[in-house]
């Protein structure tokens, strides 16, 4: 009988033990070790570890591009090799979420250089940069506004620059 139950027992760890589904939850990219030009796409755990538990083939999107990627002990390698510096999006969608990451891809003649980045940079950026310029524009339209009646002032009334500063130094002692 405690054989029997021995045996039910092993069967029983065995058989949940295989049916675990194998699930990309997290990945990095990096240049194959090769250095071929290839980029490898690593599954990690949480702790951008990698998972080498992951084998077989999973559907990922690249820039908008279904393609079955083969994992080996965790690792798969693309098929194309990255010709030029590009920005690279890969998508990767399991039976529970959806993971997707934007990666700036820079090849140089020592390899390729990954560098994750956030989508919000691409968007705020752009916007800052417009704020800054339209900022700088209103205060160059007032910086040319005071030259021109700076200039009028000058040459009709006989102002001069060292005289306004020199007023707004004595202005400023009498504030102290």
């Amino acid at each position: 009988m405690i054989r029997y139950f021995f045996f039910f027992l092993l069967t029983l760890c065995c058989t949940n033990s295989m049916a675990q589904p194998q699930v990309i939850r997290d990945f990095i990219v990096k240049e194959n070790l090769s250095q071929n030009g290839k980029l490898a796409i690593i599954a990690v755990d949480t702790t951008e570890k990698a998972n080498d538990q992951i084998r077989g083939n999973f559907l990922f999107s690249v820039n908008g591009f279904q393609q079955n990627l083969s994992f080996q002990d965790g690792v798969a390698v693309m098929a194309d090799p990255v010709e030029s510096s590009t920005f690279v999006f890969f998508k990767h969608k399991n039976l529970e979420d959806e993971v997707g990451k934007f990666y700036f891809i820079r090849k140089t003649d020592d390899g390729l250089s990954p560098y994750k980045v956030n989508g919000l940079t691409l968007v705020l950026l752009p916007l800052i940069i417009l704020l800054v310029a339209y900022a700088f524009k209103r205060l160059l339209v007032v910086f040319v506004v005071i030259a021109l009646v700076y200039g009028y002032l000058h040459f009709s009334k006989g102002l001069d620059l060292s005289q306004l500063f020199e007023s707004f130094f004595f202005g400023l002692r009498g504030l102290f």
